[in-house]
């Protein structure tokens, strides 16, 4: 039996890929992202997102990317994982990334054609450049640093990059202590974890987004309610459970998830 024909889905509602047709918009979640299309619009350069683990800050930057789509002034480069040895390694990746291949590989003229590259976009081309961090917690003081000088870069105007960095909260005591890099904040914004409301509607609209149509609901409010006290309302947790759940409901040939059937799926996890 095939796991989207038992549900009539047409795909898979609770994975944890960060689609963007899957983003579900929570109040926090919404206006993070506005106010970094905001940020980035405005050309106000630094933007800091912090949230625990799972509570969505990589299908955050995907939705993020999604919304420029089309527009040829924006140009978005993302570093997924900024775990780079050294200085002269990070600077290699952006150049590259940028398009950027200076006559000599050096750290200075890899710095110099950066600015060129930014001045030329920035100025002469009238773009917008958007480097996006992800995972920025592995960030260390040397990439703060060299992230620091980028940030230099601007006209009268407006900053010539705009740098948005998404990690987690262990990110904040450490950037705290580069007080230059503190004060270039624009846009600081912490991602808080869903309340029991939000849960159900995250669940509900996962469901809807992959096709179920049926008239009674897939889980009661019992399991909305025990799946929201297990998860603490973490996107992440919610979406591994309730797969787990449906999988369940389809091998057990049932057409409703119950508290019961959340139950034993739990059990089974830390058993």
């Amino acid at each position: 039996m095939s796991y989207y024909k038992a549900l009539a889905l047409e795909k898979e509602p609770f994975s944890t890929s960060p689609d963007p047709a899957f983003f579900f918009r929570s109040q926090s979640h919404e206006s993070a992202l506005n106010r970094l299309e905001i940020a980035i619009r405005l050309r106000r350069g630094l933007s800091v997102v912090l949230g625990d683990v799972g509570t969505g800050k990589t299908t955050l930057s995907r939705t993020l990317l999604q919304s420029f789509h089309g527009d040829d002034n924006f140009i978005f480069h993302m570093i997924l994982d900024p775990s780079y040895k050294t200085e002269f390694q990070f600077l290699a990746n952006l150049a590259k990334m940028f398009g950027i291949s200076p006559a000599f590989r050096s750290t200075l003229e890899f710095k110099d054609a950066i600015e060129k590259y930014l001045f030329q976009k920035g100025v002469d081309d009238n773009k917008t450049i958007i480097l996006l961090i992800d995972e920025g917690q592995k960030l260390d003081a040397n990439q703060l640093e060299l992230l620091r000088i980028l940030l230099n870069y601007e006209t009268n105007e407006y900053k010539l990059l705009q740098l948005v960095i998404l990690g987690q909260i262990e990110l904040l005591p450490r950037i705290r202590k580069i007080k230059n890099f503190m004060d270039r904040i624009a846009l600081k914004y912490l991602i808080n974890p869903l309340d029991e409301g939000e849960t159900k509607q995250m669940i509900e609209f996962r469901l809807k987004q992959a096709g179920y149509m049926a008239q009674a609901p897939l889980f009661t409010d019992d399991a909305v309610k025990y799946i929201y006290e297990h998860t603490q309302g973490y996107p992440r947790k919610i979406a591994l459970l309730c797969h787990d759940c449906v999988e369940t409901v389809i091998m057990e040939e049932k057409t409703v998830i119950d508290r019961e059937i959340v139950q034993s799926v739990i059990d089974r996890e830390v058993s």
